[in-house]
């Protein structure tokens, strides 16, 4: 019982971890998009001073990132937010690995348990000795007993199983969340920024293109 009960005060500690993680980013990310990309529109500096606010949470670093980059191609603001996205989502996926052991464990741990208890039982047991009902009586209660450590590791693994799926939706979710963010971004940056630079860079004046002189507007 003693490891069993250490692995439930872990699965318990890491579901209140990552719950208080949960709760802030989803509480707060969609007023920090709405803000970063309204700001996009209009001015990157103000946006990316925005998003820098908000780099304590993983949906504030993931916009700054390209935001931080200074005339960036459309190729390069991708990439620095798919690296970044990719840094946050393996900081989101904290605690799985501790949950996928608990599950695997606490059950076996419980069934451990179970078995060696029973052993106990049985060799204390004197088949055909006297007092065989105050035996009996005694073995039901070992039994009973044992049976108590197979119920705790079970218990303890669908906790660990049930904050495990809540965490990978809740991770999946924040995937597309990004991915739909990201692509929103970039799509501003490329029609309002990039774009038109380019074409005025390529802007050739007609007279020039026809071989006429350019007026000098006297």
């Amino acid at each position: 019982m003693v490891p069993i009960v250490g692995l439930s005060v872990a699965t318990i500690a890491c579901a209140l971890e990552r719950s208080w993680f949960w709760y802030q980013l989803l509480s707060q990310e969609d007023r920090i998009v709405h803000d970063v990309l309204d700001a996009a529109r209009y001015d990157l500096n103000e946006a990316g001073a925005i998003a820098e606010k908000a780099q304590t949470l993983p949906i504030g670093r993931f916009l700054l990132a390209p935001l931080r980059l200074r005339n960036p191609s459309p190729e390069t603001f991708r990439l620095a937010m798919e690296a970044t996205g990719d840094k946050e989502f393996v900081q989101m996926r904290k605690g799985d690995k501790l949950l996928e052991t608990v599950v695997a464990v606490a059950p076996l741990l419980g069934l451990l348990g179970t078995v060696t208890g029973l052993i106990g039982t049985f060799n204390n047991l004197n088949i055909g000795g006297g007092g065989t009902t105050q035996q009996a009586t005694a073995a039901a209660a070992g039994i009973g007993e044992a049976l108590i450590t197979t119920a705790a590791g079970m218990v303890v693994a669908i906790l660990a199983l049930a904050v495990f799926r809540v965490m990978v939706s809740l991770q999946a979710r924040q995937m597309d969340y990004f991915s739909e963010v990201g692509n929103e971004l970039e799509l501003i940056y490329r029609q309002v920024w990039y774009e038109p630079a380019i074409a005025d860079e390529n802007y050739v004046p007609a007279a020039a293109m026809s071989g006429r002189p350019i007026a000098d507007g006297n």
